[in-house]
């Protein structure tokens, strides 16, 4: 069972086409349109998870102001400019994806933030910081950013977003601090990242393919008869992260020493991906939420690719010298 439960998390360049094509197939051959409601639910656990043990107290420290300034001037500013762009010039025949690239466009930082900077042997402190601020600032920028990002092609609900914002980030913030503090008069600190913590990511990464499952199944017909959506997702999805990653690795090499940047890149050409599909979802329906669920593929392969490249070219290790 534990291989079972873990399988996704190991394997998610795997899992997430799975899930896709699954989707795919049940929604053409069953009605699953009773499960749309449920996704609002998968997407608080799968936010939740990702919670316990937030370390908010890395807000107070003002080591690495300058990489925060700089990932907010990319999150806020430079990057949601690149998807107005793409957007305008790609999506305007298709404005519900465009809300789907908004979305990704406007949330920034993962989990695999602090992941990614940890195996790049970046500042990890810093990746946290970006994380947290990312997080809680593009939850509450979102609703007006997309009004003016989309607005004049797709319906906006202020309200509705800010509702939902509300109930997929701080409602599991808060469930996860109380879990961590009620998990910590059991356990050290130690035990809990070696042994606690770990077990919070698979079940994030299952609720999060439940909402790809369910949001691609529920309008498969629709999707399967258009087949130009996904080609069309594809094309602006590879573009924005490829300017993306340009944008941020100048940035990097030309205002941050080399762990510091790695923790930039990271926290800003790396998007939450698992609450813009939530919202998505629950906002705008299936064309929005398939091009956040094709996103993840695209990101999850291109930082890969990127890693292996940043470490052999722009971000170096440091060797002593042995002359």
């Amino acid at each position: 069972m534990k291989k079972l439960y873990v399988f996704p998390q190991k394997h998610l360049l795997i899992s997430v086409p799975l899930t896709l094509i699954l989707g795919f197939i049940v929604g053409s051959l069953v009605d699953t349109s009773v499960l749309r409601p449920t996704i609002l639910f998968a997407t608080i656990i799968m936010i939740y998870a990702t919670m316990v043990g937030f370390k908010f107290k890395e807000l107070t420290s003002f080591q690495g102001s300058k990489g925060l300034g700089l990932s907010l001037l990319l999150n806020f500013i430079v990057i949601p400019l690149v998807a107005y762009g793409i957007g305008v010039l790609f999506l305007r025949d298709y404005p519900l994806m465009f809300a789907g690239l908004a979305l990704s466009a406007l949330l920034p930082t993962s989990g695999m933030t602090i992941s990614w900077t940890a195996i790049q042997k970046g500042n990890v402190a810093l990746a946290v910081k970006l994380t947290v601020f990312g997080l809680i600032i593009g939850s509450l920028l979102t609703p007006w950013y997309l009004l003016l990002m989309v607005g004049e092609y797709v319906e906006v609900n202020i309200l509705r977003t800010f509702q939902t914002i509300l109930m997929v980030v701080f409602v599991p913030m808060i469930l996860g601090h109380i879990t961590f503090k009620i998990l910590m008069k059991k356990y050290s600190q130690e035990q809990f990242q070696k042994k606690i913590k770990p077990s919070f990511g698979p079940l994030s990464i299952w609720a999060m393919l439940y909402v790809v499952f369910v949001s691609v199944s529920t309008q498969a017909s629709t999707i399967l008869a258009n087949v130009q959506f996904i080609i069309v997702a594809l094309i602006v999805l590879i573009l924005f992260y490829l300017l993306n990653f340009v944008i941020s690795t100048m940035t990097a090499k030309a205002f941050l020493p080399r762990k510091d940047g790695i923790a930039l890149v990271n926290g800003t050409v790396l998007r939450n991906l698992s609450i813009a599909i939530g919202i998505a979802a629950t906002s705008f329906g299936a064309e929005a939420a398939l091009l956040v669920t094709i996103a993840f593929i695209v990101q999850q392969q291109s930082i890969a690719y990127y890693s292996k490249l940043s470490l052999k070219y722009w971000f170096k290790p440091k060797t002593a010298n042995l002359t």
